[in-house]
């Protein structure tokens, strides 16, 4: 597949589009820019915006990054996002998510050996994200091991991050070098 909207040669770029460029740069403190990122340029207000978004949920969330990035994996592999995916496996690994947990997901299978935090986090996701509501056992059980804000943040998080999923998946974002295709749902 084509990439729809790839990256932008800088003498192609608009004053605002340099500038949420570099805004993206100095508050990620990184040169690269990439991902869905790229697309979002097309609207530097959007991208200024979602980054913003997105760097208060990925690093400073009430969620520990153990729960955040599985919750990311949940969304990647809902939305079917491989380059989404390809960031993040290695990322919730390094945070302490098991090998069997990530295998779990990116088959599309419920993972087993989940701990309460998990189990309350993964059922909330899914949940959401499968049926568009949450019941009240559902609700309850996150409620307790997470409260208001923690719960809060995990919608944040599963918005977040389709958000950005649906923009890859709609511009058709190219894949890094070593990053794979998902495999296809069982």
């Amino acid at each position: 597949m084509t990439d729809r909207m790839p990256p932008m040669p800088d003498a192609e770029m608009t004053d605002a589009q340099r500038e949420a460029v570099q805004d993206y740069k100095d508050t990620r403190k990184t040169d690269e820019f990439e991902g869905p990122f790229v697309p979002l340029l097309r609207s530097p207000e959007l991208l200024r915006h979602a980054q913003r978004v997105g760097e208060y949920l990925r690093y400073r969330s009430a969620l520990p990054p153990r729960l955040s990035e599985l919750a990311i994996l949940v969304t990647a592999r809902h939305w079917s996002q491989s380059y989404e995916w390809g960031i993040h496996a290695p990322i919730a690994a390094k945070a302490g998510v098991s090998a069997a947990i990530i295998e779990a997901i990116e088959q599309g299978d419920t993972p087993a050996d989940l701990d309460e935090d998990q189990i309350a986090l993964y059922g909330l996701c899914r949940e959401l994200l499968d049926t568009r509501q949450v019941s009240e056992p559902t609700y309850a059980r996150a409620f307790d091991r997470f409260g208001e804000r923690g719960v809060i943040d995990l919608v944040g998080i599963l918005g977040y991050y389709s958000l950005l999923a649906m923009t890859m998946n709609a511009t058709r974002t190219a894949l890094s070098p070593g990053m794979q295709e998902l495999p296809e749902f069982r």
